[in-house]
């Protein structure tokens, strides 16, 4: 874990022996959708952070919302946790586990005059309320004797009254220059049934009040959050401040904010998430279009590279942008050493040799990582008729095509030089063959021909071709921008969506090695990009999608700035 103001922050609290040297962190996720990679950096925040210090970190889930969680967001955020590589060991904590203890506190607020049972509606409450520039009023029934606000409190609890109708207020102060201090909601009515506690409760605490207790419950020393919460930090120290003493509680946390991320062409923001998956605008959370951790792992990430992005963009105290190029740049290196090399092509073309023996087959050497040689060598059958890619010939090629056209040569990888000598077309003038001769005297490994020649194509063997689905993934915003979810003008973000985020080709051509790919693995497609194969890919139907191509911006730019 790198030098930042929070580990700075950490180092003062080692030195003054503020928690008598102790560091506890936590990770405290909602249940009511799938991380994304801005999780990812809190993850790894905040279990870095604890790890680097010796410390712990918890799991904990804020389930104060049951209308809108449900347990396989549960069961998704435990998987991905782990597959990130961090462990929370026997500390994952629910904040229901702490229902009885919240509703504890807040009678104790009310003992002490500073909450109260409030009848406004929610409107009301934000009319009351006021503005940036004008203060609220109070609430008409904030005077209510501390023992009217217990009784009603109680009969809140048992039932007796309809959802919307009451809530508990902090008592604080309606002319507050912050708005989260003007009297804030504690508890609303909600009969909701909640994934663990079922029907037992009707009032669910609100999250600003349920988070510093139950970080002071756990211990938790550093309690570690996104910028918006910085004005929500007066009312996290109100609450403990108020219940200082409290018998439930194992320490005084901190609140520290950082800067969350922004990523270009990427939506960041979880109710847009939601509403891409609900409307169908995505297969689903782990559309590999998604930027859900899901979404990443499905699409060929690792956790190797998403940890590596997390480490490179840091902690900062500012929002700011991150080029999406940088999270592309973290996995290609990674999967530059680990992946290995196969041909694919994804639009074919047919090329029959017609000076070579029809039925005789070569099985050729071929590297699998030329980055990595401990991986070895495989073999590559070579044919008679091959494919190769449609872009990689021209009929009328421009100045410096390098490629194959008619009359000049190319070498095939791990093959042979060839040569175009007649083009084929069918009826409607569109090129269906491509005719050619091979030298064999230039054998790669064996060249003793001393030909020169400045393209090289991949291809596969027609006959021992596999047949696969390759599905290629583009951003799925069309703009250089984000989804906009901080900006009121911006309604309705499905109108930058990009119509072009996902082009499935359904017959490609790969080579036979990749009858073995099981869902997860990840190769190169030599001169395409790096592909994973996806988690419905059999053995019977292949299906690659692409993770990212092998063009890399940002490498460039990083060396622009060394």
């Amino acid at each position: 874990m790198s030098s930042n103001f929070i580990q700075n922050i950490i180092n003062e609290d080692m030195r003054t022996n503020k928690y008598g040297g102790r560091v506890h962190t936590r990770f405290p996720p909602e249940p009511n959708g799938y991380l994304h990679i801005g999780h990812a950096k809190s993850i790894c925040l905040n279990f870095g952070i604890a790890a680097a210090n010796g410390g712990k970190c918890n799991l904990r889930f804020d389930d104060t919302n049951p209308s809108k969680e449900d347990v396989e967001f549960v069961d998704s955020i435990i998987e991905d946790v782990r597959w990130l590589g961090f462990d929370w060991e026997d500390r994952m904590f629910y904040a229901s586990d702490y229902f009885e203890e919240l509703y504890q506190c807040a009678v104790q607020l009310i003992e002490d005059g500073k909450a109260f049972v409030c009848d406004l509606s929610a409107e009301e409450i934000r009319e009351y309320r006021g503005t940036l520039t004008q203060p609220g009023k109070n609430s008409p029934y904030r005077d209510r004797t501390v023992e009217e606000n217990l009784q009603l409190f109680k009969a809140m609890r048992a039932g007796e009254f309809a959802d919307g109708s009451r809530v508990l207020r902090a008592r604080i102060d309606m002319a507050s220059p912050n708005l989260n201090m003007r009297d804030p909601v504690l508890y609303r009515i909600l009969r909701a049934v909640h994934h663990r506690t079922g029907d037992k409760w009707c009032i669910y605490p609100m999250y600003d009040y349920a988070h510093p207790i139950s970080d002071a419950i756990e211990g938790i020393t550093h309690s570690i959050c996104t910028l918006e919460f910085e004005d929500h930090r007066p009312l996290y120290d109100w609450v403990l401040d108020s219940l200082e003493g409290c018998k439930f509680f194992k320490s005084r946390p901190q609140q520290i904010e950082f800067a969350r991320l922004n990523l270009t062409n990427t939506i960041m923001s979880k109710r847009y998430l939601r509403q891409l998956v609900e409307e169908g605008f995505v297969e689903g959370w782990d559309d590999p279009r998604m930027p859900t951790i899901s979404g990443l792992r499905r699409r060929g990430y690792t956790p190797e590279a998403i940890r590596d992005f997390c480490d490179r963009i840091g902690v900062a105290k500012s929002n700011s942008m991150v080029d999406v190029a940088m999270l592309e740049h973290c996995i290609r290196e990674d999967l530059n050493y680990k992946a290995p090399r196969v041909m694919a092509v994804l639009k074919a073309l047919k090329v029959v040799i017609t000076n070579y023996p029809e039925k005789k087959v070569e099985d050729l050497d071929a590297e699998i990582n030329p980055e990595n040689p401990e991986m070895g060598s495989r073999k590559i059958p070579f044919s008679r008729v091959v494919y190769i890619e449609q872009d990689d010939f021209r009929e009328n090629p421009p100045k410096k095509y390098f490629r194959l056209a008619p009359g000049k040569e190319v070498r095939l990888k791990h093959a042979y030089i060839i040569k175009c000598e007649n083009v084929i077309k069918d009826d409607n003038g569109e090129i269906v063959e491509i005719q050619c001769t091979y030298d064999p005297a230039t054998k790669s490994g064996e060249d003793t021909s001393g030909k020169k020649v400045k393209g090289t194509l991949h291809w596969v063997s027609a006959q021992h071709a596999l047949e696969a689905e390759v599905r290629l993934y583009d951003y799925l915003l069309a703009d250089n921008g984000t989804d906009g979810e901080e900006e009121e003008e911006k309604k309705d973000f499905t109108q930058n969506l990009n119509p072009n985020s996902l082009e499935k080709l359904p017959k490609c051509f790969v080579e036979p090695s990749l009858k073995e790919a099981r869902p997860g693995n990840k190769y190169q497609f030599l001169r395409q990009g790096y592909f994973c194969a996806d988690k419905d890919s059999t053995g019977e139907r292949l299906i690659f999608n692409r993770i990212v191509s092998l063009r890399d911006s940002w490498s460039k730019i990083e060396q622009k700035l060394k």
